[in-house]
């Protein structure tokens, strides 16, 4: 492990902003604020969830555009979480938080109609198991456990397979509403947030030439 890692690791531990919450806790007393992250974040304003966060690219450039919502970035990779929680501390964002645990027990954290937007930007397609992909039907049963009606959930991908599975299997099968769908973000004439800002990886895969795709629908 670098060195650099475990400085990363220690730091983590001092940021306000970012909660590392082991199983056994979880299963123990729970998670303190599931139902109360108005008491973190001072005010009931709408949250928005990046699932797999990365650095939280996505996290930090949305908070900075809408300052009225808090955004909360949620990956297993501490190395990774600490480039986010940083810049959080560093420009003294109010509005940003990161946890870091499983997707698989994102419920534990956060209580019915707590949250109101998802956010899944460039994830493991996961192209051999269906059922570990972030939009398979597994994850939004576990998504709906916390989730406002009608609240949208953005994928965002490079991964085709990803993006094919996601509009016409998944969709279709649970009845959910499709807004936007484009095999070629780019290219399109789709206006909007998620061409506001390029994670590190969608830069590479653009560089390579690799076509971004987006998809937004929306939970009934």
């Amino acid at each position: 492990m670098g060195h650099h890692k475990l400085e990363h690791f220690a730091e983590n531990l001092t940021f306000p902003n970012l909660f590392q919450v082991s199983f056994e806790q979880l299963q123990q007393g729970g998670f303190d604020l599931r139902g109360r992250w108005c008491d973190h974040f001072g005010n009931d304003n709408p949250i928005t969830l990046e699932l797999g966060c990365g650095k939280g690219d996505y996290t930090i450039a949305l908070a900075r555009i809408h300052p009225d919502r808090n955004y909360i970035g949620v990956d297993i990779k501490g190395a990774r979480l600490w480039r986010g929680a940083k810049t959080g501390v560093e420009e003294k964002m109010g509005n940003v938080a990161f946890i870091r645990t499983r997707i698989e027990l994102i419920e534990n954290f956060f209580a019915p109609d707590e949250v109101s937007e998802i956010w899944i930007t460039f994830p493991d397609p996961q192209l051999k198991k269906a059922n570990k992909r972030l939009t398979s039907e597994r994850f939004l049963a576990h998504y709906k456990n916390f989730v406002c009606l009608g609240a949208p959930i953005h994928l965002k991908t490079d991964s085709q397979e990803l993006y094919d599975y996601t509009l016409n299997e998944v969709i279709p099968a649970g009845g959910y509403q499709v807004e936007v769908a484009t095999a070629d973000l780019y290219q399109s004439n789709y206006e909007g947030e998620a061409k506001l800002t390029q994670t590190f990886y969608e830069r590479m895969f653009l560089a390579e030439g690799k076509p971004i795709t987006y998809l937004k629908f929306k939970i009934n």
